[in-house]
């Protein structure tokens, strides 16, 4: 069995996570200050917009220093999974703000309320330099991490409604048509729902210790059974840990007259071309002699 001492993607990508979290949290605390002694609306109401994606940052991180904790008695896999349960809240709350914008959207289609033009580009121009610098930090991190993932696409969701109220804000101030807001908004929750739903897809997945979605499972187990000696594998099992640490396991039924020191080599390469073609780094296969004993290996 190999050992269990890999880092998982997130924790390789945690300084930048804090720096993220640094950036908008200093922004948040601002924005309230400022909002307060302006009396300004839409400043408070952006400000709890902003507060989401500093949680979703906080429970990020908070995830990726459980995961770092050392395995126990009673946890022996350690908290990897912290992270996974990290996306998986984050893809809920990203759900539950999608639909509350497309909720407000359609209530604002029916009577639109009137929108200070000048004030909302400030505040959105503000949000938009924030959040692209948010973006570009983790965006790295994210095609990695599942757990990163959900706090770049919290970040992607505010860039997108600051892009969507500064061309609102600008029609409205050239024309005075209020529907460019509802409109803005509804384009905003319909883009962020299919790429939402993709993440808790995945979160859903990795819990139910389903295949990781970069692994072909036909293709481990014919590079399994094409080792010499091998007649076949069985009881493969191919699991996500958290994101960059996949496992395995696994029954394979050598030749009658293969020999230990056969058995050895060719376990012993099957765990090293796993990590080097499938990037799975915790294997555990089971050896049994066809028709002459059993013998037990681990790798």
């Amino acid at each position: 069995m190999s050992s269990l001492n890999s880092t998982s993607a997130g924790a390789k990508h945690n300084k930048s996570l804090k720096i993220v979290f640094a950036i908008t949290a200093t922004y948040l605390v601002i924005e309230v200050v400022v909002g307060f002694i302006s009396n300004s609306l839409a400043l408070l109401s952006d400000a709890a917009h902003m507060l989401t994606d500093v949680g979703g940052q906080a429970l990020a991180l908070f995830a990726i220093w459980m995961s770092s904790k050392p395995r126990n008695n009673r946890k022996t896999y350690g908290y990897y999974r912290t992270e996974i349960f990290s996306a998986l809240i984050n893809a809920l709350v990203l759900i539950f703000i999608s639909g509350y914008i497309l909720y407000e959207a359609w209530q604002r289609f029916k009577e639109p309320p009137a929108v200070a033009g000048i004030p909302m580009l400030i505040v959105a121009i503000c949000g938009l330099i924030i959040n692209l610098i948010g973006m570009k930090i983790l965006k790295a991190g994210s095609k990695e991490s599942i757990n990163i993932k959900g706090a770049f696409l919290e970040v992607v969701s505010d860039m997108l409604s600051s892009v969507a109220v500064i061309i609102a804000g600008v029609i409205i101030l050239a024309t005075g048509w209020l529907y460019i807001d509802p409109i803005m908004s509804a384009l905003i929750g319909l883009f962020i729902l299919p790429r939402t739903y993709n993440l808790l897809k995945e979160s859903v997945d990795i819990l139910l210790e389903g295949v990781p979605k970069d692994v072909d499972y036909a293709a481990v187990e014919k590079f399994i059974t094409e080792k010499p000696g091998v007649i076949s594998v069985h009881d493969l099992h191919i699991w996500t840990l958290t994101s960059g640490i996949n496992a395995l396991s696994g029954h394979i039924i050598m030749e009658a007259e293969t020999k230990l020191l056969e058995i050895n080599e060719v376990t012993s390469a099957i765990k090293d071309e796993l990590v080097a073609k499938f990037k799975i780094t915790h294997t555990t296969i089971e050896v049994h002699i066809d028709k002459a004993g059993y013998i037990q290996n681990i790798i």
